[in-house]
């Protein structure tokens, strides 16, 4: 069904809202909330209703409702002022009120065409995303299938990735088989970033290129080529199209990070914020996770129910209490406050299921802290952070050669992340566990190549080396532990570190105690 309604047009098979055919970046809840009230627009809608079929009858407080409200408004060029088409009915609810044509199965218009002498488009609020077909180099036209196939599966894998609006498979594949700068693109689709790429087999391999461009600075952000055999041409697909969104993912978030510091204070808002957050949040540093947490409480003030903001905030609440740079005892309480919050405002966040997973770790709740990382991971399978933060679960859980396995996979799906010294990180902890010390203290290093900061990792270097009787090395790695968490001891160890065999906390113990910890 398509709703026309002004110069808009909102499209609920394929869940877009548009205006003059410029893609309108939009929630899903703030989405589904239109529709509701545009389906139901020769009545009031009130508020219980709204809960009831947007939230399906959870607990929502007045705050979240009335932020999607307003975000409701302003997305279909309303606002609180005027209601000229969401109207607040007093103590009734409301009720959508503006000319509406509806019709069925329509054919969506070709993109318009604008001369280079007209003014541009405007962004959507929110980064938008075109990706184009794959350009097939074989030669052979049987071999589109291939090549469409990946940028089909490309779009639907980012659209997973809810910060970021992407342009429907339709729009995109007007531009097959067409000689077509990316800054055309850019202009008739309302885009930003532009995804292009290549396909080219000969007999049984294939070589895909693929890039990342910002169209509004001319830059390539990332550029990846992937030389593969076609054993299971299906398998090849799946696999390519992973390795791409996955290292797309971080690269949209350092641009977006980038363009927010370049933005007034005055001018931010609860995204700008959140960017800024990340860009603190990626470094691991004590400073710069109180950095992040500040930024983020100030994106929930602009925006109450921005699930986004909270579930980064829990995990950054947490993970500083992790660190030792937090009491454990003091933050759970409020990270905890975060991560529900954050799932009430979107259930379909995987931010947001990490965040409360992470929380339900440290409140020794093992088994929905797992059940929470694996939905987060259903609904975003490529958030290679949630596979890491999974694999350290695990491990405290006992479970370390499938702790092993999930750190492993956060790196190779996102190896050039910011937090990729993270995810070396747990793969050394889950080494030590393992009883390979050697293993560890080469992940523990390369983790701290990356970020000379970690904690985590002059942790379990210190804890390798004691247990390897390497005097020399565990003199120093303890040194570097003591200056990148002043307040560590044993009995900090044994009261913080949520491992669940005792077994498993004797033995890290040990080999601290043998590095000269006390």
């Amino acid at each position: 069904m398509q709703f026309l309604f002004r110069d808009h047009l909102l499209d609920t098979d394929r869940r877009e809202l548009s205006r003059e055919q410029v893609p309108i970046a939009v929630e899903p809840q703030v989405f589904d909330l239109v529709v509701h009230l545009m389906q139901n627009r020769d009545r009031v809608v009130s508020k219980d209703e709204l809960i009831d079929k947007i939230w399906h009858g959870r607990s929502v407080s007045e705050s979240t409702l009335t932020s999607r409200i307003n975000a409701a408004r302003k997305a279909i060029g309303d606002d609180g002022a005027s209601q000229s088409l969401i109207r607040t009915i007093t103590r009734k609810g409301f009720r959508f009120v503006g000319d509406v044509q509806t019709q069925i199965g329509a054919v969506a218009p070709e993109p318009v065409r604008i001369a280079p002498s007209q003014a541009t488009f405007a962004l959507p609020e929110r980064p938008a995303i075109a990706v184009l077909p794959f350009t097939n180099m074989s030669g052979e036209v049987q071999q589109d299938y291939f090549s469409d196939g990946i940028s089909e599966d490309i779009i639907t894998a980012l659209s997973k990735l809810r910060w970021f609006f992407v342009i429907a498979r339709n729009s995109s594949f007007v531009y097959k088989g067409r000689a077509v700068h990316i800054h055309e693109v850019a202009r008739e689709l309302g885009v930003r970033y532009v995804v292009e790429g290549s396909v080219r087999r000969s007999g049984e391999r294939v070589r895909i290129s693929a890039q990342l461009n910002d169209v509004s600075t001319g830059s390539h952000l990332w550029a990846e080529r992937y030389d593969r055999e076609l054993a299971d041409i299906f398998a090849v697909q799946d696999e390519i199209t992973e390795a791409i969104v996955a290292a797309i993912e971080p690269q949209l978030y350092a641009a977006e990070s980038f363009r927010a510091q370049q933005k007034p204070p005055g001018s931010l808002d609860a995204w700008d914020l959140v960017m800024r957050a990340l860009s603190h949040y990626w470094r691991i540093t004590r400073e710069d996770n109180a950095a992040a947490q500040k930024l983020l409480e100030e994106a929930v003030a602009v925006d109450p129910a921005y699930g986004k903001a909270l579930g980064l905030l829990a995990t950054s609440h947490i993970f500083g209490a992790h660190m030792g740079w937090a009491d454990m005892a003091a933050t759970v309480p409020v990270a905890e406050r975060a991560a529900l919050a954050a799932v009430e405002a979107d259930r379909e966040d995987a931010w947001a299921h990490h965040g409360l997973a992470y929380t339900y770790l440290f409140r020794r709740r093992f088994d929905d802290a797992l059940a929470e990382f694996e939905l987060a991971l259903r609904l975003n399978p490529n958030f290679a952070m949630a596979h890491a933060f999974h694999g350290v679960t695990l491990c405290y859980a006992g479970r370390w050669q499938d702790g092993d396995a999930a750190a492993r996979r956060a790196l190779r799906l996102s190896p050039r992340d910011p937090l990729a010294a993270i995810y070396c990180g747990v793969a050394a902890y889950a080494r030590f566990v393992g009883r390979d010390y050697a293993g560890a203290v080469q992940m523990a290093r390369e983790s701290m190549r990356q970020r000379g900061d970690f904690v985590g990792a002059h942790r379990v270097l210190t804890a390798a080396a004691g247990m390897l009787g390497d005097p020399a090395l565990a003199a120093s790695a303890l040194e570097g532990l003591r200056r990148t968490q002043p307040e560590v001891s044993l009995a900090w160890i044994t009261r913080e570190l949520p491992m669940l065999r005792e077994e498993d906390r004797t033995h890290y113990l040990e080999g601290l105690r043998r590095a000269g910890m006390t």
